[in-house]
């Protein structure tokens, strides 16, 4: 690893002086410095970051749960038991806490596929277990969607032909890839507003998702996704998601 320190040095113009003299900028150095092996480590500064290292990794390591099987982000077209967890967890933790603060309840979420970066491995589930899933600081945010928002919202994932995790959304497409029902919480999407959980990146249109910045209002709930996935593997203790029929296409 290579760090670059570039050296500037600043001038002031009509610097006010007892002879009024002005210092001008007129030579830039810089000195590239290598990290490697050939550097040791500060003895002091080891031993005093030693007892916080031990606490953080025993707490990373200590189990929470346990899963039934191994899951993936690819053993499905277009859901997945893996993303499914993800995105029912999201619902299940964040939707208390959203009606607790606004008196209304989530309708649906939705997450992208991109961002699950590991696969859930059968045998215990530990904290570290959530970072490895969602390694990035993405946080749950609402957005309140109308009715032409929601249908670019289902557009887009009947174009996309990825598994992006749903949550309380039934979609089925044709062969053609064309939409033939689609509703949320089992019913029929009316002009209304729908209030769908997502995280801050899409929100900000991460993955080309451009329908969340017309909104009629934004909530954040300062909620982690990691921390949800975290909550919801120490409430259910045992994991077990299967794919199902939450967004399929019919031949």
């Amino acid at each position: 690893m290579r760090i670059t320190i570039l050296l500037v040095l600043l001038y002031f113009l009509n610097f006010s002086s007892c002879k009024q003299n002005q210092l001008h900028l007129n030579k830039i150095e810089g000195k590239r410095i290598e990290i490697n092996n050939t550097i040791t480590e500060n003895a002091n500064i080891e031993a005093y970051i030693k007892p916080y290292r031990k606490h953080i990794q025993n707490d990373l390591d200590s189990i929470i749960a346990y899963a039934s099987n191994t899951y993936t982000k690819s053993d499905g077209d277009f859901n997945t038991a893996l993303g499914n967890f993800m995105a029912d967890a999201v619902y299940q933790e964040a939707n208390p806490i959203f009606k607790s603060r606004t008196g209304k309840e989530i309708d649906m979420v939705l997450l992208n596929h991109g961002g699950i970066r590991s696969i859930l491995s059968k045998g215990n589930i530990s904290k570290r277990t959530a970072f490895e899933l969602m390694p990035f600081e993405n946080s749950i945010v609402v957005v309140a969607l109308k009715k032409p928002e929601i249908d670019s919202l289902v557009l887009y994932l009947s174009k996309s032909k990825k598994a992006h995790p749903i949550s309380q959304l039934k979609l089925t497409l044709n062969k053609k890839f064309e939409v033939i029902d689609a509703k949320i919480k089992g019913k029929n999407i009316t002009n209304k507003t729908y209030y769908v959980a997502t995280n801050d990146y899409l929100y900000n249109g991460g993955d080309n998702m451009r329908f969340f910045k017309t909104n009629d209002s934004l909530y954040v709930l300062n909620y982690k996704i990691r921390n949800a996935l975290i909550d919801n593997f120490i409430k259910n203790d045992t994991i077990n998601p299967i794919r199902d029929d939450r967004f399929t296409q019919i031949n």
